[in-house]
């Protein structure tokens, strides 16, 4: 179990922050508009942090009802008397804690932390992934592409029965709750009892989700808001994952020339691309085997290798290119029946993915497909399109059994009454994503990082900081098509 959910981390995460503990706080929020704040318990949180926490109802619609409490922390502004407001952190996941990323916010944000107090909450969906029930950690089913409406069938009614079961085990009341629309309630309360008539919003990666429910909810609340590398379901996850697939396959490109020139690749006096389209369709005929740490023996498909042994940080060169060395190695091993390169990225991934708990925290946000005919299309429009990487999307397929109405249907996202704002990416595929937000919304800007990452903020990057500490500051975006170097 320890496995699985550390594994879970770095899957639904992968910029966040791994450890998901929140900080535990020694005073609660007092009364309505206004937090005391205290020390921390948590002693690894860098000084000057203070803490404080607030209760919230686990179903919004029955404020009355039972509450969850969610820790809060903050870098108060180091320049009081110039001190504009706060500024509120969404991390992503779904099912991370944004209470460790002030260690990283204290390094990064320092100019931004100036006249901002920088906040940082324990999401629902954390407080839920520490404490689901262990039925909760057990795979639905195995989770296949299925080929056939018979098949399709099978494997929703197998997800249904074990979403129920994880429902049924459940005795917080999350499970139905862990939505991104119930999230972005949790952030107007915050708003509220930070004082704040208005909120300037820092997103990251799927913490887009729930900061768009709270531009739906709440246009008039947000002062500004910087999305860092998020995903924006207001265009719809279909569309979504299409543009970042077709900016993985560009990525896989680059692999394949490095690979040709580079003597040490396992795959060089071959067309690795070509090796690797062999070896998906290979395994979908018959599946290579494999091994994970935490499910053991398993079974490789093709789909499940498009899925989860490929990914941009794969085949990013690294120090001394030892990504691309590795994923070539691993490549050239299962296409000879050794899948012991893959094993636990794919099998365990394929696992964690159909794992009620886990599917919980985003099926309400309408991942999955509307019905086969949805899947069908989704994936001959990807086979078509995306040569190495084109099928069904793992989320899809598992979420299709999600058995509660959802909670946060895509929908279009009205721009009337919001700010600008403003995005950043990455060219390894996330600045495709941020940009159809940014799209969306009239006189706002997204800035491309040229080079590799996710969530740049996190990662560092000056120039894409610099960006985002001056709108924050003084609400100016930079102009449209303004780029940062690689760093």
């Amino acid at each position: 179990m320890r496995i699985l959910k550390k594994t879970f981390a770095i899957l639904a995460a992968t910029a966040a922050v791994a450890a998901l503990a929140p900080a535990a706080p020694v005073s609660a929020a007092a009364e309505a508009g206004r937090l005391t704040w205290g020390e921390c318990s948590d002693k690894t949180l860098p000084a000057p942090t203070e803490c404080a926490s607030i209760e919230v109802p686990v179903n919004w619609a029955e404020p009355g009802g039972r509450k969850i409490r969610l820790d809060l922390a903050r870098l108060p502004a180091t320049e009081p008397a110039r001190r504009i407001g706060s500024v509120l952190e969404v991390t992503g996941g779904p099912g991370s804690s944004g209470i460790p990323e002030v260690k990283i916010a204290a390094s990064h944000l320092k100019e931004l932390g100036r006249r901002f107090d920088l906040v940082f909450f324990q999401t629902r969906t954390s407080l839920w992934f520490k404490t689901m029930p262990k039925v909760c950690w057990k795979p639905g089913t195995k989770l296949e592409d299925p080929r056939s409406r018979k098949a399709y069938a099978a494997q929703t009614a197998a997800m249904t029965k074990a979403f129920l079961a994880c429902q049924k085990a459940d005795t917080t009341g999350l499970f139905a709750h862990v939505d991104s629309m119930s999230m972005a309630r949790d952030m107007e309360a915050i708003r509220s009892v930070l004082g704040e008539e208005r909120l300037s919003i820092v997103a990251h990666s799927y913490g887009g989700v729930p900061s768009i429910a709270y531009a739906r909810l709440f246009p008039q609340r947000i002062r500004a808001l910087y999305a860092d590398g998020v995903i924006n379901q207001a265009a719809g996850f279909n569309d979504q994952m299409l543009r970042i697939s077709t900016a993985f396959e560009e990525t896989f490109g680059k692999f394949v020339t490095w690979c040709a020139d580079t003597p040490a690749c396992a795959l060089h006096g071959e067309d690795a691309g070509a090796v690797w389209r062999a070896l998906v369709r290979a395994a979908d005929r018959k599946p290579i085997p494999g091994t994970s740490a935490e499910f053991g023996k398993g079974e490789m498909t093709g789909w499940m290798l498009r899925q989860f042994a490929f990914t941009p940080a794969a085949v990013e060169p690294g120090k001394d290119h030892a990504n691309r060395l590795a994923f070539a190695k691993s490549v050239d091993l299962a296409r000879r029946g050794d899948g012991s390169g893959f094993g636990d990225a794919v099998i365990t991934g394929t696992s964690v993915w159909s794992t009620p708990g886990v599917l919980a925290m985003s099926c309400g946000d309408g991942r999955g497909f509307a019905g086969y005919d949805e899947l069908r299309n989704y994936r001959r429009t990807a086979e078509r399109t995306l040569p190495n990487l084109g099928s069904a999307r793992t989320e899809g397929v598992a979420c299709t059994g999600w058995p509660l109405k959802v909670a946060n249907p895509v929908r279009p996202l009205p721009s009337r009454g919001l700010p600008p704002i403003l995005g950043a990416g990455s060219t390894s595929g996330d600045v495709v994503t941020t940009r159809t937000l940014t799209d969306m919304i009239p006189g706002s800007v997204t800035v491309t990082y040229e080079g590799p990452g996710h969530v740049l903020w996190m990662m560092g990057k000056k120039c894409p900081i610099r960006h985002a500490t001056a709108y924050l500051t003084d609400l100016t975006l930079p102009p449209p098509g303004t780029t940062c170097p690689e760093e």
